[in-house]
């Protein structure tokens, strides 16, 4: 072929555009040739290619070869896609240009998926919702509808098995929590979801999935299954704050009810057990007391029934010596005495009227 068209006065690779002939294949083959040579160092041949060509293997296999692994992460090696081995964190080698293939998983950092709701800037894709909305709407065990949210907290605890088990073990943990969420909403009252069942939901639910998770090979660990807002669908909402406020008003005067009686009841307990102590002393006390009246009396009787007149005698003095000092003004007279009127003080005081 001619070659004059490429060495015409257009200057351009393809000759000169506005005639009719086509460009020259071969012409343009050695001037892509000729470039080449001009860039090989030492302008060679065959043997400078190949040393290019050497050198840029080389240095594409060195920038291959190694790698980096974080301290919170594990890095699985597959050798021609099969697994080969695991390797801790830190820098490690392994074969070049794709022979070796190493795939960093975050073992030691705390994973977790938001069912309802999103954390923005979150860098995982499937730990923010598709739908928040669909994920949300649930129906109780007394067919209410209710707007549950919550957040799964997971560990990868098997990387080979969360690589290689199942397909998308993220996207599966997440119909997997679903489902168990809606299985455990559906076995309760919308009081009990709302109020006071949310403690057991979260533990009943934590229980079922890591079930599921261990069944299914997923290499997952769940740490912790938190609940977030629950809430009624919008048309009802009005009426549930009124029932919630009536309820919290209930328990208010129950628990005022019960500190009142905490306060009177031990205080009741405490006066009668007072009390029947005090009748018990007091029944003791008498008791006693007759007991030692009635030993007294038959050691009375006993030395009376000895020497009737001596006893009859020193009876009459201790009853008297019992009595008398307690007499402001004695007066003893003569048994032939006909009145004791001359004896008496008549000269006293008389009391002032008022």
């Amino acid at each position: 072929m001619s070659t004059n068209n490429i060495k015409g006065g257009s200057g351009t690779p393809w000759g000169d555009r506005s005639g009719s002939n086509p460009p020259d294949l071969d012409a343009l083959l050695r001037q892509g040739q000729d470039r080449l040579r001009n860039l090989i160092p030492g302008n060679g041949g065959q043997f400078g290619i190949l040393g290019f060509a050497a050198l840029l293997l080389i240095g594409l296999g060195m920038w291959t070869s190694y790698y980096t692994v974080p301290s919170d992460s594990v890095a699985v090696v597959q050798r021609f896609g099969q697994y080969h081995k695991e390797v801790p964190p830190g820098l490690h080698f392994k074969l070049p240009l794709s022979i070796d293939v190493a795939t960093i998983v975050p073992v030691k950092r705390q994973l977790k998926q938001e069912f309802g709701f999103s954390t923005p800037g979150a860098s995982d894709p499937y730990q923010s919702p598709v739908d928040g909305r669909k994920e949300t709407e649930m129906v109780t065990g007394d067919l209410n509808a209710a707007l549950v949210e919550w957040v799964v907290q997971y560990r990868i605890s098997d990387p080979v098995k969360y690589l290689f088990e199942v397909r998308e073990p993220n996207l599966t943990l997440r119909y997997v929590s679903e489902s168990v969420m809606r299985e455990v909403v559906g076995d309760r009252t919308v009081d009990e979801v709302i109020t006071i069942g949310r403690q057991e939901i979260e533990i009943e639910a934590l229980t079922k999935m890591q079930e599921l998770s261990t069944k299914y090979s997923m290499g997952i660990s769940i740490d912790q299954v938190q609940l977030k807002n629950i809430n009624p669908p919008a048309p009802v909402q009005a009426s549930f704050n009124e029932v919630n406020q009536a309820q919290q008003e209930k328990e208010k005067l129950i628990n005022e009810a019960r500190r009142d009686y905490n306060r009177v009841i031990p205080l009741a307990e405490g006066e009668k057990d007072q009390r029947i102590r005090e009748a018990d002393g007091y029944r003791l006390k008498r008791i006693n007391e007759a007991e030692g009246d009635v030993a007294r009396f038959n050691a009375l009787l006993a030395e009376y029934s000895k020497a009737p007149e001596v006893t009859r005698r020193r009876i009459y003095i201790e009853t008297l010596q019992d009595v008398m000092p307690g007499i402001r003004s004695k007066i003893i007279i003569d048994d032939q005495a006909r009145s004791i009127l001359p004896l008496l003080n008549l000269d006293s005081k008389k009391e002032s009227k008022p």
